[in-house]
């Protein structure tokens, strides 16, 4: 992600096949052979790839990928320290 410089959907799309654009802003990655699933967030005119969500297939399955925002909690550190 960090040389890409896609400037709109159809460029990424053409990067990443397997990649499904779900909005002119919003993607979603299949990650480990589809094992997980990586929603982000792409401004195409600054390059710029927010990760909104990381979860497992089935956990994508519960979520409203449209809608979904990124959650601290969710990714806090496990161990307690940040």
């Amino acid at each position: 992600m960090s040389r890409a410089a896609w400037n709109n959907s159809a460029e990424l799309k053409r990067q990443h096949r397997n990649a499904s654009i779900v909005s002119s802003e919003r993607v979603v990655f299949n990650v480990k052979g589809n094992e997980f699933r990586l929603v982000v967030a792409v401004d195409y005119g600054h390059g710029f790839v927010l990760i909104l969500w990381l979860g497992t297939h089935r956990e994508y399955d519960e979520i409203d990928v449209r809608s979904v925002k990124y959650d601290k909690e969710r990714y806090a550190d496990s161990t307690g320290s940040n």
